[in-house]
């Protein structure tokens, strides 16, 4: 099973989303601001980053480019979970190398089927 990070404001959102995932046999490390969240996905070693944009200190757009910056990271699937769904704001998040985009407010069955497809077939 995977190994997934939560990067995420929202308790009621992370109280649906990590345990939706890990009820389907994935590990889940819920963040819930952004200026610890690239040394705690060093540590953690994700499969997938699943990322908000709006974030207390650090935003979403910036560990996404940290993320994609560095060598030892930047092959794990950051998929963006965020209300910013303007045109503009989803430009930025490509720009800034993410995989994936979901705009929030989201279906939480359709959101685990999005985030799914980024999960190795043999971790699935």
């Amino acid at each position: 099973m995977a190994k997934i990070i939560l990067i995420e404001d929202s308790k009621v959102l992370a109280q649906a989303l990590k345990p939706a995932l890990e009820l389907k046999g994935h590990t889940v490390l819920w963040i819930n601001e952004g200026r610890r969240a690239v040394l705690e996905i060093k540590k953690f070693k994700p499969e997938i980053i699943l990322l908000d944009l709006m974030l207390p200190h650090v935003n979403g757009f910036e560990i996404c480019e940290a993320v994609k910056s560095d060598m030892a990271l930047m092959k794990i699937p950051v998929i963006i979970m965020s209300t910013l769904t303007g045109q503009e704001d989803i430009e930025r998040a490509k720009n800034a190398g993410a995989d994936h985009f979901i705009s929030k407010p989201y279906d939480l069955k359709q959101t685990l089927n999005e985030i799914l497809k980024f999960i190795p077939k043999e971790q699935k």
